[in-house]
């Protein structure tokens, strides 16, 4: 059976690095697995971008942290549904921006032709146009 050198361990580095010195020996390699598979579900892997700030409000301080990289977990059934969701919502604020752009120009294109569907009527979207970039 091969020993594993608990003490080699980058958790278990970083986490006696934070203990005082001569406190760093109380702990059995038992006790730093345990501290070890607590503080492992912690741990953040390394991300494409790692954004990390605080603000102070009065007397408290608020931080806010934007993650962003390759997902590496294996997706369970709520985020697969949360996904689909999220895409399904992406393609109908395209499919509607899209939409609505192309209503505008035709609209733009109709009232720069002088064509009147309602006579006396107008939106007056072709006014404002018209004095902003004409």
């Amino acid at each position: 059976m091969i020993k594993i050198n608990i003490y080699n361990d980058p958790v278990i580095k970083g986490l006696l690095a934070r203990i005082p010195e001569d406190e760093r020996d109380l702990f059995s390699e038992e006790q730093l697995i345990i501290l070890k598979s607590a503080m492992g579900a912690k741990q953040w892997g390394s991300h494409a971008i790692d954004l990390r700030w605080t603000i102070k409000f009065w007397r408290w301080r608020y931080y806010f942290v934007f993650l962003s990289g390759v997902n590496r977990r294996s997706p369970n059934r709520v985020m697969q549904e949360l996904e689909m969701f999220g895409k399904i919502m992406l393609m109908l604020s395209f499919l509607m921006f899209s939409v609505l752009t192309g209503l505008l120009v035709l609209y733009l294109a109709k009232s720069a032709l002088g064509i009147d569907f309602i006579p006396g009527f107008t939106l007056g979207i072709w006014g404002w146009f018209k004095d902003a970039f004409l």
